[in-house]
Formats: structure tokens, C-alpha cells, sequence
């Protein structure tokens, strides 16, 4: 009876927009309970703070591989492809600020703007959020995948959003301003399009709470690993784990590569369970090249431990 009411609450909470006095954010218990597999450090408003390095070190990984660890941990829905993007993306990481959109109706978004100023919100309701970045964020939101009337950010906001966090932003919506966006050092956008309107008839009902971007489930402090082929949204809990794996995975690819141009061993061998002279081989081809591992080998020890190979 606990768990349905709870239920209950959480969906009348994300629907309805009732939040905190701080203006469509999650209260922060709601937040560390639906956050709750992550051990680590928090910021102040609940939302897991990943730590830096491994931000940087999720630039090096693929989304494949991420993808094969989250879907053995039995995580199916992280992953959304199908984005516009701006012309210079490569690779962004960091830590999702999530936004909720809605249809905007003339008494939710009277009450949800009346409430916002006695919070000390300004402006239109897509800019809350920015007001919540922080250095290493990516401000993640879904307008319901809304083109005319949904550009979220032209260059204005673009640019305030690359101050605050030092990211870019992934929206199941559209942006307007593309040439003023792409002249952005470092800024990178994800899109579904771009268009000329301005947004009009949408309103924010949620800020940090647990949105859908496509088939993709996002909640407040996940990993964003976003390349050209698409944005995957790694849960903070799991960060670690298919960061080292995926590291660990390239690893064994350099190896078996290097192995096989020697002649060393034969493919089938390569892409069979490893013997122990393959294993041996690699440990020894690893202490040769401790400058390059992306971690610590102590880490690095204690993830093979663990492993079947």
C-alpha cells in the first residue's frame, strides 16, 4: 500500500507541477530517494555529483560500449538518437539538470509564474534551470518534442548556459539561432530541429525531477555521454562501473590488435575465452604501457579481480 501511494504521489507530483517553494524543483528527499543506489557526494539540492575525472574519462569511452554494460545491468532505455546537432560537436560529458515542458494553459502557467517570482525567478520559465547550472552540468530537458513554438534557447541563452556550466544541452525540442549558437566556442547543442519561432505556449512543471527524452529515461545527476551517433544517459550509480568497463574492453582491443599484427596468437584463440598464456601476455603487455591506462593500474588490479575475462 506504501509503495502505490508513493507511486501515486510521484506521478501527481511530476504531472501537476505541486513542488517546493523554490519553484518546480523536486524536493530534495524525493530526489536522493529516486537517486538512491548512488553513494557518493551530493550537491546541495540532492542531485549526485559525479566526480570530475570520471566526467573527463567518459570522453574516451564509446557509447557501444556503454550501452553493452547498461544493458547487462539490465538498463534498456538510456540511449536516444535522431539529434541535429550544431556543426562542431565531437564529444560532451557532465551532469544532467533535468526540465520537465508542458502545453502551457493559462491557469497552470499563471500559478506556476506567480509562485516562481516569490522565489525570485525571473523572466520566462526556460530560463529557471540555467539559473541552476554549475560547471560540468548539461542542461537536459524535454518540451515534448516540440519544433514551432518550442526553440527552448536562441544565442542569448546559449550563451549563458556555456558561462554557467562549460557544456551545451540535449532537448526534445527545438532552438532558434543556429549561426549566433555555432559561433559559441565550445558550446554544443543536441536537437530534434531548428526553427525561426520563438517559444510560445510551453511551460516549465518540472526542474530536477525524472524526464523521458525519446525512449531514453533521465534522472537529475546521470552521466551524459553524447557523440554524433546519439546521447546516452548513464545512471550516477553506475558511472564508475561502465567507465572502467568500457576502458577495460578497450584495452583488451589494443592488445588483441597488437598481438595479432605479431603474430602472436591466432584469431580464434583472440576471440575465444582467453587462456591463462593469453592472460599473462596481456598483464605483461599492460605493465609496458602504464604511461597510457586511462586509470589508476591499483583500479585497474581490482576491476580483473572481479572479471571472468
Amino acid at each position: 500500500m506504501q509503495l502505490a501511494l508513493r507511486k501515486t504521489f510521484i506521478f501527481a507530483f511530476l504531472i501537476s507541477g505541486f513542488v517546493s517553494a523554490k519553484a518546480q524543483t523536486i524536493p530534495r528527499d524525493e530526489l536522493v530517494f529516486l537517486t538512491s543506489e548512488w553513494k557518493g557526494e551530493r550537491f546541495a539540492d540532492g542531485r549526485p555529483k559525479i566526480p570530475d575525472e570520471l566526467l573527463q574519462r567518459a570522453k574516451n569511452i564509446t557509447i557501444e560500449e556503454a550501452w553493452l554494460v547498461l544493458k547487462n545491468e539490465g538498463y534498456y532505455c538510456q540511449f536516444e538518437g535522431n539529434w541535429k546537432t550544431t556543426h562542431n560537436v565531437t564529444v560532451m560529458t557532465g551532469r544532467a539538470v533535468t526540465a520537465m515542458y508542458i502545453p502551457s494553459r493559462p491557469d497552470i502557467e499563471k500559478n506556476i509564474k506567480e509562485r516562481g517570482k516569490k522565489a525570485g525567478r525571473t523572466g520566462n520559465t526556460n530560463a529557471w534551470p540555467i539559473e541552476t547550472l554549475v560547471t560540468g552540468d548539461v542542461y537536459v530537458a524535454d518540451a515534448f518534442g516540440k519544433i514551432d513554438g518550442g526553440t527552448l534557447i536562441g544565442d542569448n541563452l546559449a550563451n549563458a548556459i556555456y558561462t554557467r556550466s562549460g557544456n551545451g544541452v540535449i532537448f526534445n525540442s527545438a532552438a532558434r539561432d543556429p549561426e549566433g549558437i555555432a559561433a559559441i566556442p565550445g558550446f554544443q547543442a543536441w536537437i530534434r530541429d531548428w526553427d525561426p519561432s520563438y517559444l510560445e505556449d510551453v511551460i516549465l512543471t518540472g526542474l530536477n525531477t525524472p524526464i523521458r527524452i525519446g525512449r531514453a529515461i533521465v534522472l537529475p545527476g546521470d552521466l551524459v555521454l553524447a557523440k554524433e551517433e546519439g546521447v546516452i544517459f548513464i545512471p550516477a550509480h553506475l558511472a564508475q562501473k561502465v567507465i572502467i568497463t568500457a576502458e577495460f574492453l578497450s584495452l583488451r582491443d589494443k592488445f588483441a590488435i597488437a598481438v595479432l599484427k605479431e603474430g602472436r596468437f591466432t584469431t580464434g584463440e583472440i576471440d575465444n575465452q582467453w587462456s591463462d598464456k593469453i592472460k599473462d601476455a596481456f598483464l605483461q603487455w599492460l605493465d609496458k604501457n602504464q604511461s597510457t591506462l586511462p586509470m589508476k593500474r591499483s583500479e585497474l588490479d581490482a576491476f580483473m579481480k572481479n572479471r571472468t575475462w
